[in-house]
């Protein structure tokens, strides 16, 4: 086995960072839709909890974005082009059969190309897609009064909620596969240790099957 240098501590502070800021929000979300089931304190407090949660999801997710910006990795990391697009059945093919048979992936990753076509596509849509929705319409809901007019724009209250928490509701999907996906690897800490270390560990060449 080799050792290869993917995720820089950046990243992977953000990764963490951003996990623990989702399950949080998904926790507070629910304590407030749903009031009692989770031990959180007074309903109060728990407004004010997901509220700023939310402030800090956004600092998250722009530090983020300016950070792939300004290392010039957003394109080969996130952007899907004519060859992942090719290559997303054969992905595919290995998560739902060719894993379980003992083979390697299609896909072996390097410092320029961490994420292989299922993957970029998984990500770019949480990152691109529902990241943002989830944040505009959060900040709409911090402030009713000031936002009103923007509220209404969206079609009012009830529709603003109901795009707010179906995107939590596809967050929630998200994170459940994203957690079952990071257990296919050698073994099922593989892909986590590499997120808190760095380091991603791939079959030498010679060994490839």
């Amino acid at each position: 086995m080799k050792k290869v240098y993917l995720h820089p501590l950046p990243v992977r502070i953000w990764h963490w960072t951003n996990a623990f800021l989702i399950i949080m929000l998904m926790l507070t979300g629910i304590q407030l839709r749903v009031p009692d089931i989770i031990p959180f304190p007074q309903y109060g407090v728990t407004v004010a909890l997901h509220k700023y949660l939310g402030y800090l999801l956004t600092l998250s997710f722009l530090f983020w974005l300016f950070y792939y910006l300004f290392t010039r990795g957003m394109g080969k990391h996130y952007i899907l082009n004519a060859g992942d697009l090719r290559g997303i059945p054969k992905q595919a093919l290995y998560y739902l059969y060719t894993y379980f048979t003992n083979k390697r992936s299609p896909f072996t990753p390097s410092p320029d190309a961490k994420f292989n076509p299922l993957q970029k596509l998984a990500y770019s849509s949480v990152m691109f897609l529902l990241m943002p929705v989830v944040i505009i319409t959060g900040i709409l809901f911090s402030d009713i009064l000031f936002f009103f007019q923007y509220i209404d724009m969206v079609g009012g209250l009830r529709v603003l909620d109901a795009i707010h928490v179906i995107t939590g509701y596809c967050f929630l999907l998200y994170l459940i596969v994203h957690v079952y996906m990071s257990s296919l690897g050698k073994n099922i800490t593989t892909y986590v240790r590499s997120m808190i270390t760095g380091y991603a560990e791939e079959p030498d060449d010679e060994n490839k099957s």
